[in-house]
């Protein structure tokens, strides 16, 4: 443990970690498992652990009292079903609910302090390493993942290094480079080797996969619970959560969420979690249709980058068979169509962030309202972000005109 716990982490109701495969295999919560469960992983399939808590000390007024407690923004409203945070707030969470109409709401997480939905993950991932006295973090990404880890360990004290790869989204890059992270980019398939050996050499805290099939962070996607406690708060129960999915830890965590809030009583059920995943790929979505734990699968071309894998993890298919959704596939078309029908309510997200409400749009049945889509992040973490710029125009009130009456736009 750290030499000193924040007031936040004192009220940690977390008291062990279990295994996702046989909740009977319970074991300490520290030191947080990074290579998921021990006793039910085999060399084929590895299982993931969760974070259990002490659910009958959690306060009545958990949901409406800390939704409105008036503490500063952050987890810490929601700390007693979290792992301890020993890491310090950077003001994650609180992002808004916005409507855009015939009852469809868009939790919009590129509000998040580095623009994304990671910032939640992290501020636990990070308090994991402080928990366990390591002098930084090592994590496998080049998207939203890298700019948050680095950020919160900033913010913490540590150290990070980014395993990355050439190309770069421009945005993330500038994150990297103004938190101080040591950037190594390096062939995809050396990222996960090489974080095992930094963890094993150097003791640094791995906030990436370690495993064949991805079992992650134990208090990660705890962080993800939020989303979950903040929907309710606000609207209640959905009727159906999409969520773009590449690992499948968001939508985990989100089942998660709901899950504890019906087990306390504050709520009467789970709504149906849809996973959105890029044709080109889509391992969850294969996993749910072979009805395995887990899959690979190859993945062709996509610009949807961020959440565009070769494998699942246990976590999602969990999710989908206890809130008794559906996994859906989504291909470049129907990812665009809905950024732009997103853009034209005024939020501008990345590709792979647009993929819940293209899951809602592809769906042939109709879901009562209200539906929640989440949008995990900001369009500035698209490639080719700064490539667009428009032509020069010139000043004459003619060419002025002509120009505008181009783009349909008429003298009143």
């Amino acid at each position: 443990m750290a030499k000193s716990e924040s007031t936040s982490a004192a009220v940690s109701l977390a008291d062990a970690q279990r295994s996702l495969r046989d909740p009977e295999q319970r074991y300490p919560l520290w030191p947080p498992l990074t290579r998921g469960c021990p006793r039910t992983s085999t060399e084929e399939m590895s299982y993931p652990v969760e974070v259990d808590y002490d659910y009958a000390r959690v306060p009545d007024d958990f949901l409406a009292g800390a939704a409105g407690s008036g503490t500063s923004r952050g987890l810490d409203r929601w700390a007693p079903l979290l792992p301890p945070l020993l890491a310090p707030t950077l003001g994650e969470g609180g992002t808004p609910l916005i409507d855009i109409g015939d009852g469809v709401f868009v939790k919009d997480e590129s509000r998040n302090p580095t623009w994304s939905h990671k910032d939640r993950l992290n501020r636990c991932t990070v308090s994991a390493a402080l928990g366990v006295g390591a002098p930084g973090i090592v994590v496998a990404s080049s998207g939203n993942h890298g700019a948050s880890a680095a950020a919160y360990a900033a913010r913490a004290g540590l150290r990070c290094v980014v395993l990355g790869s050439a190309e770069l989204p421009p945005a993330v890059g500038s994150f990297l480079d103004a938190y101080g992270a040591v950037v190594l980019p390096v062939p995809a398939d050396e990222r996960w080797p090489l974080t095992e050996r930094i963890v094993d050499h150097f003791g640094f805290h791995p906030v990436s996969n370690l495993t064949p099939f991805h079992t992650g962070s134990a208090f990660g996607p705890e962080g993800y619970k939020t989303v979950a406690y903040e929907i309710a708060a606000e609207v209640g129960v959905p009727g159906a959560v999409f969520v773009p999915t590449g690992y499948g830890e968001l939508l985990f965590g989100i089942g998660k969420g709901f899950a504890e809030l019906q087990r306390l009583g504050l709520t009467d059920r789970v709504p149906p979690l849809y996973s959105c995943e890029p044709a080109a790929g889509g391992p969850l979505a294969a996993a749910v249709r072979l009805g395995v734990p887990a899959t690979r699968v190859p993945v062709g071309r996509t610009d949807a980058y961020g959440i565009n894998c070769t494998v699942n993890s246990y976590r999602g298919v969990l999710a989908i068979e206890r809130s008794g959704g559906q996994a859906l596939l989504v291909d470049d078309a129907a990812l665009r169509g809905a950024q732009a029908e997103l853009a034209g309510q005024g939020l501008w997200l990345e590709l792979s962030a647009a993929a819940g409400l293209a899951g809602l749009r592809s769906l042939a049945e109709e879901v009562q309202g209200p539906v929640v889509c989440v949008a995990t992040s900001s369009g500035f973490k698209d490639v080719g972000v700064g490539e667009h710029v428009p032509a020069p125009v010139d000043p004459s009130w003619e060419a002025v005109r002509e120009r505008l009456a181009a783009q349909g736009i008429e003298a009143a």
